[in-house]
């Protein structure tokens, strides 16, 4: 279950965005969370979205080293 520190304004998740050199306005960030694009809750007429959602956004690509991918997932490729 998800501690109530893991919702976040929308003006905090913008801030954390911030801090990153990613500037989005807390408006662009409420229109991701009720297309569906982000998890929110809605509380007392203010959104809230999760900090690892907005933390995942701005997160390095995970690299996965090329010994490590099955052989198979290409068997396809070879023509």
């Amino acid at each position: 279950m998800a501690a109530p520190t893991d919702w976040i304004t929308l003006a905090e998740a913008a801030d954390i965005l911030a801090a990153t050199n990613i500037h989005f306005t807390p408006g662009t960030i409420g229109g991701w969370a009720r297309a569906g694009q982000l998890q929110s809750i809605k509380l007392g007429g203010r959104r809230f979205v999760r900090r690892g959602e907005i933390r995942a956004l701005v997160a390095a690509p995970r690299r996965v080293r090329p010994e490590d991918v099955q052989p198979v997932l290409f068997a396809d490729m070879e023509g």
